[in-house]
């Protein structure tokens, strides 16, 4: 297989998370023509994911995994010596290139190994969970994130938070008579910005971004509602966390707790070299599905941006570094 040509032709199918059905379907062409039993795993309306095992081996011990769909906007594929550029580059589609030239590798060795291509994972990792509902066996699993080719240790969790202020509408002219919202809410920004964060050893420190404020009426109208949206990057249980967000807005705002996606710690292999993603990935949703590893080209710091790419020579190292992995963890018994 023409591994370039293959991540261009993915690139430059549009699968933006919510339309992820033209590209599943242009992979599941691909893998049958190589030879592949495909099983599409429905999700909601025409989205599905793809697990993918070689005839006669429907129980494979080892899954490679990533994810179809991608961030906005769309922007396609072009090429130079020695990168590849166009959205979902490196985050996910040429990883899964290189996880299915991997497999085929393995494949040549007499090892056999699933692929399960994800979709929603931009967003809530809506299929990870659906396959988390429907596992197959496998023992491990090898997730791909842009990672620079180097195995993580551990992945930063996700607390996502909004702030919810109330006041009492009045005319500017007269604050006396009324209660701003926005106020409040600052009040209770600044409590938390104060807050002494949870620190890891191994993983840093738990970093918060005010991603959103809104709210008021108009200049000449003392605000009676406003809200912020935060989200803190977890190294560890939020517990404890949760109790001193709401401590230090009691009184100014109410804490609504969105989204926890929690701090993982993986499995590694002796030899590779190791990092720290401050990011989060599909294997929280996927605990069903093996011992989880984390892993794949392209960096994370060029993903989601309109000169997202990924290195031919990253690329073609995955696929070694894939084929290496598998083949030292299927060789413990």
């Amino acid at each position: 297989m023409d591994v370039f040509a293959l991540t261009r032709k993915l690139i430059d199918i549009e699968s933006t998370t919510g339309q992820e059905a033209a590209v599943a379907e242009a992979l599941a062409h691909e893998l049958t023509q190589l030879g592949y039993h495909v099983e599409r795993m429905a999700v909601e309306g025409d989205r599905c994911n793809l697990w993918a095992t070689h005839p006669g081996h429907p129980r494979p011990e080892l899954v490679l995994s990533t994810h179809m769909d991608t961030v906005p906007p769309f922007v396609p594929s072009s090429e130079t010596a020695d990168r590849i550029y166009g959205r979902g580059s490196c985050d996910a589609k040429g990883i899964m290139v290189a996880q299915i030239a991997a497999a085929e590798r393995l494949k040549g060795e007499s090892l056999h190994v699933g692929l399960l291509f994800l979709v929603g994972e931009e967003r809530d990792s809506q299929g990870a969970q659906i396959a988390n509902q429907q596992p197959r066996g496998t023992k491990f699993l090898i997730n791909g994130e842009p990672t620079e080719n180097k195995l993580a240790v551990a992945s930063k969790g996700t607390l996502r938070v909004e702030l919810v202020a109330r006041g009492k509408m009045a005319h500017s002219a007269y604050p006396e008579l009324g209660e701003s919202a926005i106020e409040k809410l600052l009040d209770a920004l600044d409590n938390i910005r104060k807050l002494d964060l949870p620190n890891n050893p191994k993983a840093g420190p738990c970093t918060m971004n005010i991603g959103l404020i809104e709210g008021g009426r108009a200049p000449n109208v003392i605000p009676d509602h406003a809200r912020a949206h935060l989200l803190f990057r977890l190294v560890g249980p939020a517990q404890q966390l949760r109790q001193q967000i709401t401590n230090a807005v009691a009184g100014k705002a109410e804490a609504e707790f969105k989204l926890e996606i929690p701090y993982m710690e993986f499995t590694t292999v002796p030899g590779i070299e190791t990092m720290i993603a401050a990011f989060t990935t599909d294997i929280p949703a996927l605990t069903n599905w093996g011992q989880p590893l984390l892993i794949g080209p392209g960096s994370i710091h060029v993903a989601h941006t309109e000169g997202e790419h990924i290195e031919k020579r990253q690329l073609l190292e995955a696929i070694d570094l894939y084929a290496r992995i598998a083949r030292e963890l299927l060789s413990q018994k």
